[in-house]
């Protein structure tokens, strides 16, 4: 039975080789095709004549069989293209790792059965087998089933026509032989009637890979690999390797760990289980094995079309604030896990406007600085360690003093529209490692530019929106101005009709200091509304002096402010009026938000060159997300009878002096605003001094 069965598959793989070598025309393909032919021809009647005779030869069956798959494995390989040409050199293929890990497989296998007799008969009434042996064979089935999956699913949908019999034929005997030695490994045996039978099968296998052949006798077939599919099953390969490995470990611990032998491999085998389902989830494995897929296995290191589709999608979501996600765009393209958003104000100054997963960083960059002018100029993607490498290529740049420190800082790329600078993303570090080629350096000018536009266009969205407030706010204040008029002219009214009725003089008393409080407060309301063109007037304004005056305004309110002054002589140029206004704000603020029994103290000091006024309280405090979002935002209010163009107005007037506002908060712990105004300087004492 066994020899008529191994002579069928023998006879119908040599007429296949000599079909194909007759009419052949398919160049390395048709001929690799008809050497697997004939190599299975050679091997099926070897395994025949052995039956027949009722010999058994072990080394020189298990080399043919090695062979067989080789040659099979060899001309799917080279279907799916396994070279990539070389940039420099056209001429010389560079072979894929992958490649030539298949290679040393295959040419260890057949040193171990050239070398080593096996001690076991193959036969098939054998008893016994060696457990490699079945275990190099599944392995060969599982390359043979991968690489008939990445041929077919490659293909092009119209062309699969064409190759549809040959990957069944084909796939048919790998599959066969996966379910052969499976099951030999599993009974410690081969299954006689199993191994009978496969020479029917392979014979019928023959009549599809046939039909193949002549529907495509020169196999243009044009391949193109997905990433993705290579991906999972690379994936899905190491994971089969792993799980066979550490069962043929735990199959030794079970025979040679005694009474014990049981309970060692289940508590194996359920840690390399949770072993290998932490690896799989691993993000950092999981981009070490993109990285390597894509640097080995294809000619650029990108997918654009996939790449692109995943940048725009993440730069279209909604479920975060665009700013975070331009920088979350960028960072995938490189694997990055963290990264920071520098963007130009109206003052020309980078800000730091979005960060993800990096500490806050509330540092600047002046416009005219050479590090943001070799940006805009040379539109380069800074790369921070070559830059500690080879400082000769970034020699017109002087990296700004607080970027080194951010952890792990690695690129800087610049975000350019029309030629205009409009910030730069900082990336840290990858998960694994990424050579930093002219590729990389490309995507990523391209992609910077594609979110300059994305943010441009936000900005101005942000802006033309405010704009549209703004202007109804203005219409509604005419309404405002006239009824608070209205309502001055009743209560100046009724102080002076008041004062002429008093029957009650300490009553009368308290009702005129209550309603004279009112008309004062509706009228510094009044000057609000209708100055809002006045020119300021910018003289040198004492601090120490101002905050007195605005602790002893607020002296009758629950928490009566406390005044903590370091530097007595410490002044800055403003305009009086709108620096008291934006000052007694952020104090008033702090009064509202803190309860009768806390504090709010507000300090003065000297750091540098700065003039810094901390308003701190013990009230509600805010998170980050509302201080990121909304605190500074025009008409964004949490009390109910607040405009909420308060604090959005104190941050204007303090950047327009050049300083800045900064605030720090604990939710339930209180807040501290921090505005800090450059120093005035006379420079009249500078220049008697001889200064220039």
């Amino acid at each position: 039975m066994a020899s008529a069965s191994y002579a069928s598959a023998a006879i119908a793989f040599l007429l296949l080789s000599i079909l194909l070598l007759t009419s052949w025309r398919g160049r390395l393909y048709g001929l690799l095709l008809a050497v697997a032919s004939l190599t299975s021809a050679l091997w099926a009647g070897t395994l025949a004549g052995l039956s027949y005779w009722e010999m058994a030869n072990p080394v020189l069956v298990e080399t043919l069989e090695i062979l067989r798959n080789a040659v099979l494995t060899a001309f799917l390989i080279i279907l799916l293209g396994p070279f990539q040409v070389r940039e420099t050199r056209a001429t010389s293929p560079k072979i894929r790792p992958a490649v030539i890990a298949v290679v040393l497989f295959y040419f260890a296998c057949l040193v171990q059965a050239l070398l080593f007799d096996p001690v076991v008969d193959m036969a098939p009434d054998s008893a016994a087998s060696l457990h490699y042996v079945f275990l190099t064979k599944v392995v060969m089935a599982i390359i043979g089933m991968i690489l008939i999956e990445q041929y077919y699913r490659n293909t092009p949908q119209e062309q699969r026509w064409g190759v549809k019999f040959i990957c069944l034929g084909i796939g048919g005997i790998f599959v066969y032989d996966f379910y052969l030695y499976s099951d030999a490994l599993l009974f410690r045996k081969i299954n006689i009637d199993v191994w009978v039978a496969r020479g029917w099968i392979n014979a019928l296998t023959v009549p599809l890979i046939a039909f193949s052949a002549a529907r495509n006798p020169k196999w243009t077939v044009g391949i193109a690999v997905s990433r993705h599919i290579l991906f999972y099953s690379s994936a899905l390969f190491g994971a089969a390797v792993y799980l066979l490995l550490m069962a043929a470990v735990g199959y030794y611990l079970r025979f040679s760990g005694g009474s014990w032998g049981t309970v060692l491999q289940l508590i194996f085998l359920f840690g390399a289980i949770v072993l290998l389902i932490i690896v799989l989830f691993s993000g950092t494995t999981r981009s070490w094995l993109r990285v390597f897929i894509s640097k080995h296995f294809f000619s650029y290191n990108y997918d654009y079309r996939e790449e692109w589709l995943r940048f725009t999608r993440t730069l279209s979501e909604e479920k975060t604030e665009l700013r975070v996600r331009v920088i979350a765009a960028l960072a995938q393209l490189v694997e990055s896990p963290a990264g920071g958003l520098w963007f130009k104000s109206e003052q020309g100054i980078y800000r730091p406007i979005a960060r993800w997963n990096i500490p806050d960083i509330d540092e600047c960059v002046d416009a005219g600085s050479r590090f943001c002018q070799f940006m805009q100029e040379n539109a380069w993607v800074i790369d921070l360690q070559q830059h500690d490498s080879d400082p000769q290529k970034y020699a017109a740049m002087i990296l700004p003093d607080w970027l080194p420190a951010i952890p792990k800082a690695r690129w800087v790329i610049p975000l350019i529209l029309h030629g205009e600078l409009l910030g730069f993303v900082v990336l840290t570090e990858p998960r694994s490692h990424v050579d930093f080629n002219w590729e990389v350096r490309d995507l990523l000018k391209v992609a910077g530019s594609q979110a300059a536009s994305y943010l441009a266009q936000y900005e101005t969205d942000q802006a033309l929106s405010m704009a549209r407030q703004f202007e109804s706010f203005n219409r509604i204040s005419t309404f405002v101005v006239h009824d608070i008029k209205n309502l001055i002219s009743q209560l100046s009214l009724l102080l002076t009709n008041a004062e002429k009725h008093k029957n009650n003089p300490e009553f009368q008393q308290d009702m005129i200091e209550t309603i004279a409080l009112s008309v004062n407060k509706m009228k510094r309301m009044l000057e609000k509304l209708s100055n809002g063109n006045r020119i300021d007037s910018i003289n040198r304004l004492p601090l120490a002096e101002m905050l007195q005056q605005i602790a002893q305004s607020k002296s009758f309110f629950e928490p009566r402010p406390g005044l903590v002054i370091d530097g007595t002589g410490v002044s800055v140029r403003a305009d009086q009026v709108r620096l008291e206004r934006v000052l007694g704000h952020l104090v008033q603020n702090a009064i509202e938000a803190t309860p009768k029994d806390g504090q709010v103290t507000i300090r003065l000091k000297q750091k540098d060159e700065w003039a810094v006024i901390e308003i701190e309280d013990t009230g509600h405090g805010m998170d980050e997300q509302f201080i990121r979002d909304k605190l500074f935002q025009p008409f964004e209010s949490t009390k109910t009878a607040g405009m909420g163009i308060g604090v959005f107005e104190s941050k204007e007037y303090v950047e327009e002096l050049g300083g800045k506002l900064h605030v720090s908060s604990r939710v339930g712990q209180g807040s501290i605003f921090s505005v800090m105004l450059p120093v005035y300087r006379d420079m009249g004492n500078c220049e008697s001094a001889g200064i220039d």
